[in-house]
């Protein structure tokens, strides 16, 4: 939607380039686009050769993030089905130590995947700064609904605000919590893996990353608006036309400033109880 909303350059999602590089997440990111954005009027209209990195290399960044929350899943779903207790009965009178118990491996991939949604939550904040940039966007600047309304109304730039400062939030929550340890039980138990922690500042950071994309989506449902206003004809993409239309069913369009954050709370619940698209 927000390829759209920019005039984004298609070429960029062309399968060879994809096939050529042969990263699944990559492939399956590109193919998506291609999907959600065919049959646009908007694309390519602005005639860039090429557009910025959150635009172009979207499946670059976003398709590593499928492939580890492939991985992520994996490994809990395997801990979840795994016998961790200490000490195991391994039969009659057979009690063997040993540990199991150690959070290693939740501890690493809770990890793993803080640095992979905070990547996603800071591309998506940055397609969000540049539609409400009227120099890159050839929108009213912030998405106001037109520019003789930009003195009165601030638009888009307090949702942006927000998001810029959730998405700088997840880069400190991203930082590893496994390799902090401090021993316990006298010295015994001297290595631990802070499970917890990362898997608490995980839950954390998807509750940030839920808000940031729903700040972009509401922004691009806007520039979507602000565009047919100058150009009612103008067709979205077959897959972008129904995000669009679940958008506008849960809040409407505005011409002039509201308080928008119970509107952009309507789409986050949508993301993080829902799955938006789901």
């Amino acid at each position: 939607m927000s390829l759209e909303a920019l005039q984004g350059t298609s070429s960029a999602f062309n399968h060879l380039i994809h096939k050529n590089r042969n990263h699944h997440g990559q492939i399956k990111v590109a193919e998506a686009v291609r999907d959600l954005t065919e049959g646009s009027s908007l694309l390519d209209e602005a005639g860039r050769v090429q557009d910025s990195y959150s635009l172009r290399c979207a499946p670059q960044v976003q398709g590593p993030a499928w492939d580890l929350l492939e991985f992520v899943k994996h490994t809990i779903e395997h801990e979840l089905n795994a016998v961790i207790d200490n000490p195991i009965i391994l039969g009659p009178g057979n009690a063997v130590s040993g540990g199991n118990f150690h959070g290693e491996p939740i501890g690493l991939a809770m990890d793993y995947l803080k640095i992979a949604m905070a990547e996603i939550g800071a591309i998506s904040e940055r397609r969000t700064y540049h539609m409400t940039d009227g120099n890159a966007s050839g929108l009213p600047s912030m998405l106001v609904n037109d520019q003789v309304s930009a003195g009165l109304n601030s638009g888009m730039m307090m949702p942006q605000y927000t998001a810029a400062s959730l998405a700088l939030e997840n880069q400190h929550l991203a930082g590893p919590d496994s390799i902090y340890s401090l021993p316990t039980s006298g010295g015994k138990e001297d290595h631990n893996a802070n499970s917890f922690t990362a898997a608490h500042h995980t839950y954390k950071l998807l509750k940030n990353l839920s808000h940031i994309l729903a700040v972009e989506l509401f922004s691009a449902a806007q520039a979507i608006d602000i565009r047919k206003i100058s150009d009612p004809d103008l067709v979205l993409g077959k897959g972008v036309q129904k995000g669009y239309s679940k958008i506008r069913e849960l809040v409407p369009y505005h011409p002039q400033d509201i308080w928008w954050g119970p509107e952009i709370n309507k789409i986050k619940f949508e993301i993080w109880e829902n799955g938006f698209f789901a």
